[in-house]
């Protein structure tokens, strides 16, 4: 490059430098939102003509933005049909509560499945299984989102198809007639740098979130298990077994008179199928008995004889296990309501208003100046002021809210995150995700096509509506990505990265071979903090196959270096998609990406620089 043309880009570089380091400093102080910034750096662009219109908003256009946008819909698929949960269940069950076995397997199964499929489309899969764990575990997200993007990060060491930067470097040694990948050429490598991950996470996520932050994070919302025990339900509630013979089969439990005969209210219907439990709230009254039915009845009758009860209707009484309420959260829920003043409910009874009818919800507990009442509740004249504890269908307790001017709806409980609405299309959500991952996996349309066909497929299935799949979009992640791909265009057309090209071949062209490839990997980190990882293996590929051809040196293990450092975009949230996308997830900020990911960059080059010879020679 000569001195005339180094001139004319200096002044426009610097401008381009100035950007990123006030953009990076604004991330670091944490005081104004990540998306904000990454707008004002469109702005900087825009105002300082280095970019045109058109390529300051040129990520908009770009598929792979569309692409993270429809895999947020795939995982809201994966939630609402209850397989997000599932998954979080088996990891929980093999994981026997431990969190370090949790996070072994998370890493394990994320680095597994990423090595056939985008990265970011199973970070975007795992996102809502990892916060339900941590719901489970009483543990901050914090603990493991990190674990989670770092397996997906690692997950495109493992195959050559695992993430674009191993096709554009295997695709740049074929154009130099240098060599070829094979398709577990990369498997050696990246099965060491996940063992090195995992332990590595193991000591790192203590830097993460400590007990204390765990308890303040996870303590703000009360539970069903608190409302069960504040209105003294455990004594209340029984579960029965419907037997062969008994005269409740093939009647409603509208039909079944209990409240009226016995003073009994039949709050879920538990029923096995497809090898799996299902709960319905039976507070509508149609909801027909089946043989084998398990029955949820709460019993505010003290008097009734239930082994009687039991004799004459052909039942048997079952245990309530620990979690029979927690499985029953995923499609039955509670809440407290309070009536309104000078509201039609006041002076009347749950009878009078027909509450049951109208709002499809049954009222199983009642608080007066913070006592419970005993007795029919349903013929208790309301007064301003009581808390009313009803039970039914998610959906119908979200209505409430905007069906009554007669009652307030004081909160939520936060079961209402283990809502499943579309629990019967699992199967359904399931097969559409194997028909993405196997368009991805063959290659047969663009990553972005097989998205949107799941999506559509998620929506022609009933998994996700419209406003479910708008609302599941991290529009801010989406902004964040968007607002920093300028910097890749501007990088290019001020010539910065030309400059730091020429730089390497004549700092680092005469010294030994190790260090040739750790100033490979260490310019691939670099570039990666401000371009897509992508980007980086199109701009450094070819100055390492060049390097190894002059040095008379096979470009193996110099392509290999490239294709792997590109992929160890660990050090901060918009290096890559993976860690944007936990970002907000997991409550980071800006530092806690530096203070994990630069120690842990620094032992995977130390690891892969000394490795990548023993396996492609010089």
């Amino acid at each position: 490059m000569n001195a005339d043309l180094l001139n004319f880009l200096q002044i426009p570089l610097t401008t381009v430098i100035i950007l990123l380091v006030g953009a990076i400093f604004l991330f670091i102080q944490n005081k104004l939102r990540m998306d904000t910034v990454a707008l004002l750096v469109m702005l900087g662009f825009c105002l300082s003509g280095i970019l045109s219109v058109d390529e300051v908003f040129a990520g908009f256009s770009d598929p792979n933005i569309i692409l993270i946008a429809l895999l947020f819909i795939v995982a809201e698929g994966l939630v609402r049909t209850g397989v997000a949960y599932q998954v979080s269940e088996w990891l929980m069950k093999a994981a026997r509560n431990s969190e370090t076995k949790v996070l072994v397997l998370l890493m394990l199964s994320v680095a597994s499945l990423g090595a056939f499929m985008s990265s970011t489309g199973i970070v975007a899969i795992f996102i809502p299984v990892v916060l339900v764990i941590c719901q489970q575990m009483n543990i901050s997200p914090k603990r493991l989102m990190m674990p989670l993007s770092m397996a997906g990060l690692i997950s495109g060491m493992m195959t050559l198809i695992a993430t674009a930067p191993n096709l554009v470097v295997n695709a740049e040694l074929m154009r130099t007639q240098a060599g070829r990948f094979s398709f577990f050429s990369f498997t050696p490598i990246g099965l060491i740098v996940l063992v090195l991950g995992v332990f590595y996470m193991l000591v790192a996520r203590r830097w993460l979130a400590t007990v204390e932050q765990d308890s303040q994070e996870t303590i703000s919302r009360y539970s069903i298990s608190d409302l069960i025990e504040s209105y003294h339900l455990h004594d209340r509630i029984k579960r029965f077994a419907v037997l062969e013979g008994s005269d409740f089969i093939g009647k409603s439990v509208e039909e079944l008179h209990l409240r009226s005969n016995y003073g009994l209210n039949i709050l879920a219907i538990e029923r096995w199928k497809r090898f799996r439990p299902i709960f319905m709230a039976a507070s509508l009254g149609k909801e027909e008995v089946r043989i084998k039915d398990l029955l949820m009845i709460d019993i505010s009758n003290p008097e009734l004889d239930l082994a009687e009860f039991c004799r004459e209707h052909h039942l048997e009484q079952a245990a309530i296990r620990n979690n029979n309420f927690n499985e029953q959260a995923k499609s039955v829920g509670m809440a407290e309501i309070t009536p309104i003043p000078d509201g039609s409910a006041e002076g009347k009874s749950a009878v009078q208003l027909r509450f049951r009818s109208y709002y499809g919800l049954n009222i199983i507990g009642i608080k007066r100046n913070g006592e419970l009442l005993q007795g029919n509740l349903v013929e208790e004249p309301l007064k301003v002021g009581d808390l009313l504890l009803v039970i039914g269908q998610w959906k119908l307790l979200q209505q409430l809210r905007d069906k009554t001017k007669s009652f307030f709806l004081l909160s939520y409980p936060s079961e209402i995150d283990k809502a499943v609405p579309a629990a019967s299309q699992a199967w359904h959500a399931i097969f559409s995700i194997a028909v993405m991952v196997l368009l991805m996996v063959t290659g047969i349309v663009p990553n972005v096509i097989a998205a949107l066909i799941a999506c559509l497929m998620l929506g022609k299935f009933r998994c996700v509506d419209a406003k479910s799949a708008y609302a599941s979009i991290h529009w801010s992640s989406l902004i964040l990505i968007v607002g920093m791909m300028p910097f890749s265009i501007a990088l290019q057309k001020t010539g910065g990265v030309d400059l730091v090209v020429d730089f390497m071949i004549n700092t680092v062209g005469t010294m030994g071979k190790h260090w040739i490839l750790i100033s490979l990997f260490m310019l691939c980190a670099v570039v990666g903090l401000f371009i897509s990882n992508t980007a980086t293996a199109i701009l450094v590929a070819p100055i390492a196959i060049s390097m190894a051809q002059q040095l008379h040196l096979s470009p193996m293990p110099f392509a290999m270096t490239v294709a792997i450092a590109s992929s160890a975009a660990f050090m901060t949230p918009i290096s890559s998609p993976v860690n944007t996308m936990v970002l907000g997830a997991g409550g980071y900020k800006f530092a806690d990406f530096m203070k994990i990911g630069v120690p842990f960059t620094i032992l995977v080059m130390l690891v892969t620089i000394f490795c990548i010879p023993i396996f492609f020679p010089f």
